[in-house]
């Protein structure tokens, strides 16, 4: 009887929680295909300014308010505030142009001034498309960073992005088939992506990666003074295949305007024996992003909880186990 009443309840959580994510799926989809009948400018200024009044009613938005107490312990709770809604501007925006992504990048390179992106590093996207090796691509969920793997395409840099899709399976559905359309390869963030990466580098194809996300059971580091998880992946498939790893960044400019940028390959840590050192790598992933967000708070997203530490985890340092299989 027991089995049964929770096999009950087990169905009807599970049709709740789907029912939910239906019904937010709907509003955001109407909310999108109404800003489609505007032009691109009105429709992402529109955005952004109904998410800076709705944003704080959100849980998140306290969330958001306490990562930055924390990241910021000098500012006033005005200038917390400011940052906060900065950052649901962001993300509005980030949402309304994936229905404008083909008309938004319209980069070119015979006449720079006159579009809305520009790009710092455009020699390199070059370089790197020429060149007959693997490469690892690493950015961090700042302006609209999906802008970047179009920038590398254009320039004939094919590169295979890891992505992490929404809880929302509606949603997912959604961004993933717009991704898609306009981004070329995708390898959604799951068991065994890290052998598919492997793959892909082992034939001298390129990958990108977010790292500035949550990882259970990662690599403990510090992010804004604060310990956190990371994935270490990036540092893993470049130690194995000792391939560089390129720094690449969005910059969200006044005007819906847009700077890419690319960089010479980051000079990632070392042990004794010569080989990159995982932690100590992941660890500079980390400072890089944090420099980064430093320069713009109000273009990354607060509300993601970075800084939450597995039940594991903290066994394992309970226990006094580090971290030496990801140093081995």
């Amino acid at each position: 009887m027991a089995s049964l009443r929770y096999g009950f309840l087990r169905r009807a959580t599970l049709f709740a929680r789907r029912a939910n994510h239906w019904l937010i799926a709907r509003v955001a989809m109407g909310a999108l295909w109404s800003l489609r009948k505007l032009p691109p400018d009105r429709a992402l200024d529109f955005a952004a300014a109904a998410a800076r009044r709705i944003g704080p009613w959100f849980g998140r938005h306290r969330t958001a308010v306490d990562n930055l107490r924390n990241a910021y312990p000098e500012k006033s709770a005005e200038e917390i505030e400011a940052i906060a809604l900065d950052m649901w501007d962001n993300m509005a925006r980030l949402a309304a142009e994936y229905i404008f992504l083909d008309q938004l990048f319209d980069f070119d390179p015979a006449n720079r001034q006159s579009g809305r992106i520009e790009i710092v590093g455009e020699d390199l996207f070059v370089r790197l498309a020429a060149e007959n090796k693997p490469h690892i691509l690493v950015t961090g969920h700042l302006g609209n960073f999906e802008l970047l793997p179009i920038a590398a395409a254009v320039h004939g840099l094919k590169v295979t992005a890891l992505f992490r899709p929404p809880n929302n399976p509606y949603i997912a559905d959604y961004v993933l088939s717009t991704r898609r359309s306009t981004m070329g390869e995708l390898l959604e963030t799951r068991a065994g992506a890290a052998f598919a990466l492997a793959s892909i580098l082992e034939r001298g194809g390129n990958v990108g990666a977010l790292v500035d996300q949550k990882f259970i059971d990662g690599v403990p580091g510090q992010f804004f003074g604060r310990e956190c998880q990371t994935n270490p992946v990036v540092p893993m498939l470049a130690r194995r295949f000792e391939c560089p790893v390129h720094p690449a960044r969005c910059i969200r400019l006044p005007g819906n305007r847009y700077r890419l940028e690319i960089h010479e390959a980051l000079e990632l840590p070392r042990n004794a024996d010569g080989v990159i050192d995982i932690e100590a790598a992941t660890q500079r992933l980390n400072d890089l992003v944090e420099g980064w967000v430093r320069e713009h708070p109000g273009q990354w997203m607060w509300f993601h909880k970075r800084w939450a530490i597995s039940r594991r985890q903290k066994r394992s340092r309970k226990n006094g186990r580090g971290t030496q299989s990801a140093r081995s």
